[in-house]
């Protein structure tokens, strides 16, 4: 086709023109990046199989049945999911790792963030990082805006509290903020409560108990939450493609986050099967966040940019999923615990990495190659989306404190020999579980307590092969004594690494883990 006929057909058919000029302009410069992040969401709410056997492969389990997420099965289908992907247990520290590639010990974000008060706990380190993210931290938005792209929030924030410079997202680097705040979740998913900004839920004082902003143009309306964050995200895409710009969206939304509120579209499918009215409105919060999932990847391939955007799907924690009935199925099993707990169950989520549209001559995705429908077995963690992103930008970070280590190699199929085959928890704070520290190490988990309500004359030591109990229902720390003393010591080392703040008891002494058997 010559350029003058081009030019004519452009202009009879404009709009397919620019997506033609979109999707083939990009494939030698910079992809889209969207990371899609789900509240709450623990390894097992999905029918996407990320447990695997002893062979390494995909092992279907009950709580896989339940659920229905064929896009996300889809996305499996294309990319590579992870089987041991950590997050911290509960929700800032991991969003402030997200931005900023390190772990919370070292940003010092170690719990949820409350809107309006410092909730550090009465054991808990007294100038720990409740401010949260700040205007001069390196975040991810920042460094990508400062290299061309658009950089867009849509849902959850969470990264400050009211009056802090992280309550704002675009204070933290994004070009454009749509509903995200200081609140951690919404009192309502549903139009007609205007997603709780509405007198019903005002405080006696005349406060709202939480404000979803931004969303005035669906009050009234019947659009669920995780809907309207989905037709406001795609409006951001179609924005973006029209200007010719790279885009990095991070779709963070408050599904599937409490209050546990059906979502009409789905429950039918989760009615008279045997489960809790709440197990099923969870379950069709779950379907809801998938249909988002495929309406923005039909956006990405309508406008034929699909092929130049790579999708990361993860969850921020582990499930608080209310279920009960058939065989009265824990939220997270196999796995033990929950959100707020030390152990599994808490801390592995989900992790879909995969371009949007599958096509092995575009130069970017021979730049940045995914294995398409495999499963990693190795360890990755929240604080490898920060580098792994740059990486996909071809930019450099503009700080030296990074914790985590690009994914690359990984979502090749090889094993990674340069990463350490690690992660790290640090919760000096009061939860479900309380004043504790994880570390996993290739096979080994340890579980360290501090315990500051007895002063520490009682520090408790779980320690876990994973190999060969992967339910952590076997506790080894008596019967292995050296290598419990060994996960002590690279435990400690890491902590001192990242200069950890250590809660204190009751008399006010620093509580610094103890080795076993010593003074």
């Amino acid at each position: 086709m010559t350029l003058r006929i081009l030019i004519l057909f452009c202009l009879l058919t404009s709009c397919h023109c620019m997506a033609w000029f979109s999707s083939n302009s990009n494939q030698s410069s910079q992809p889209n990046i969207i990371v899609f992040l789900v509240d709450d969401m623990g390894l097992m709410d999905t029918s996407v199989p990320f447990i695997t056997n002893s062979a390494g492969k995909p092992s279907t389990q009950p709580l896989n049945e339940w659920y229905y997420t064929p896009n996300m099965e889809k996305l499996a289908s294309m990319g590579t999911r992870f089987s041991q992907f950590y997050a911290a247990s509960v929700c800032s520290p991991t969003r402030a790792s997200l931005m900023t590639g390190q772990n919370s010990a070292r940003h010092q974000t170690t719990t949820w963030i409350h809107p309006t008060k410092n909730n550090a706990g009465e054991y808990a380190p007294k100038n720990w990082n409740w401010a949260g993210i700040r205007k001069n931290d390196d975040t991810l938005p920042q460094v990508l805006k400062a290299n061309g792209y658009k950089t867009i929030h849509v849902g959850k924030g969470h990264f400050g509290p009211i009056g802090y410079d992280g309550a704002e997202p675009s204070n933290i680097g994004f070009d454009v903020n749509i509903a995200g705040s200081a609140w951690g979740r919404p009192k309502s998913y549903y139009g007609q409560n205007n997603y709780g900004n509405h007198k019903k839920y005002l405080r006696k004082d005349g406060s709202l108990t939480h404000n979803i902003s931004h969303l005035s143009a669906y009050h009234g309306q019947d659009v669920f939450l995780t809907e309207a964050l989905t037709l406001e995200a795609n409006k951001e895409i179609v924005q973006s493609v029209k200007n010719e710009q790279p885009f990095f969206l991070y779709l963070s939304h408050y599904a599937v986050h409490d209050p546990f509120e059906s979502d009409p579209r789905f429950i039918h499918r989760y009615q008279g099967r045997g489960m809790s009215k709440r197990a099923q409105a969870y379950a069709s919060m779950i379907e809801g966040m998938d249909k988002s999932l495929g309406d923005v990847i039909a956006t990405l391939t309508r406008l034929n940019v699909a092929e130049n955007t790579v999708i990361m799907f993860l969850g921020d924690n582990g499930s608080v999923a209310p279920l009960g009935g058939i065989n009265d199925i824990a939220s997270s099993a196999p796995l033990k615990g929950k959100k707020g707990t030390s152990w599994e169950g808490g801390m592995r989520t989900p992790l879909i990495v995969s371009w949007a549209e599958l096509n092995h001559q575009n130069t970017l995705q021979q730049r940045f190659p995914i294995l398409n429908g495999q499963i990693n077995n190795q360890i990755a963690s929240v604080l490898d989306i920060y580098p792994t992103v740059l990486k996909l930008a071809d930019v450099e970070p503009a700080t030296n404190d990074i914790d985590g280590f690009t994914l690359t190699r990984q979502l090749t199929g090889d094993y990674d020999k340069q990463r350490e085959n690690s992660f790290l928890m640090h919760f000096p704070h009061p939860h479900n579980h309380s004043y504790f520290t994880s570390y996993r190490l290739n096979q080994w988990k340890l579980i360290y307590s501090y315990n500051p309500q007895t002063n520490n004359r009682s520090p408790q030591y779980q320690l876990f092969n994973l190999l060969t109990d992967p339910s952590e229902s076997k506790n080894l720390a008596q019967s292995q004594p050296k290598k419990l003393a060994n996960m002590m010591q690279a435990m400690n080392k890491e902590l001192d690494s990242y200069n950890a703040q250590y809660p204190l008891s009751a008399s006010g002494k620093l509580l610094k883990p103890q080795l076993p058997n010593s003074d």
